[in-house]
């Protein structure tokens, strides 16, 4: 079978799981019927039960991936129409993507170490919080290993902003739009702020400010951590 073909069988077939995933999730909503836990679970499970490479599903899961950079600058839309509110909450959503940060990577390396993990887990998971490209560049310079890495950005998104964030708000009556926003993208990245834009536009906005100031924060502290904590 040609690449071509594979990676049209694989574009087609996510597309359909999502869409189906979609279904179910509006029949039953919960976080563990999350069109992209399930589609993401799914996947995980027929590489392994038919043992396909990862770089065979890529074939056309890289055209997917095309997509996230032009997701990211179309969150500037929502930013734009807020703009008014960014600039009135200013000073809390840089000190509050500040503390989110130290807090994102130091409770990384903490509960690694606390497991006894290898050094090299550490070192990859501590920029968890941060989208993906930036996640593997800090993980590449301090040592890590970009593969885990990945795996971590994604549980951060999918488990700690899609699936749980709704229900954490709702735990700790989080119910202002831009403390929702900023918690949501400081933690979980472009993934979280797709959920952010779910509760509303404002929280949507401040989740994808809080995003790009998170990844450049994390960047600049996460080494001087890891070496003042490993």
């Amino acid at each position: 079978m040609s690449r071509l073909i594979l990676g049209i069988l694989f574009i087609i077939l996510t597309v359909l799981i999502f869409y189906l995933s979609k279904k179910l999730y509006h029949i039953i909503p919960t976080p563990f019927t999350l069109p992209i836990f399930i589609t993401s679970l799914f996947f995980v499970l027929l590489l392994i039960i038919f043992d396909i490479p990862y770089q065979t599903y890529m074939i056309g899961g890289q055209w997917l991936d095309h997509f996230l950079g032009p997701l990211v600058v179309a969150l500037a839309l929502p930013l734009y129409r807020q703009r008014h509110l960014v600039k009135k909450y200013a000073k809390t959503i840089f000190i509050g993507v500040a503390i989110g940060s130290i807090i994102g990577v130091t409770s990384g390396i903490v509960f690694a170490k606390w497991f006894s993990f290898e050094e090299v887990i550490i070192q990859s998971i501590a920029p968890k919080s941060v989208t993906t490209p930036v996640a593997l560049s800090i993980a590449d310079s301090v040592g890590g290993n970009m593969t885990i890495a990945a795996i971590g950005v994604m549980i951060a998104g999918i488990g700690g902003g899609a699936m749980f964030a709704p229900l954490m708000l709702r735990i700790f009556r989080i119910d202002h739009p831009v403390a929702r926003g900023l918690g949501i993208g400081t933690a979980s990245h472009a993934i979280g702020t797709a959920k952010a834009l779910e509760l509303g536009e404002l929280d949507g906005a401040i989740s994808a400010l809080a995003m790009t100031i998170t990844a450049i924060t994390v960047s600049i502290i996460a080494p001087f951590l890891l070496q003042w904590l490993l």
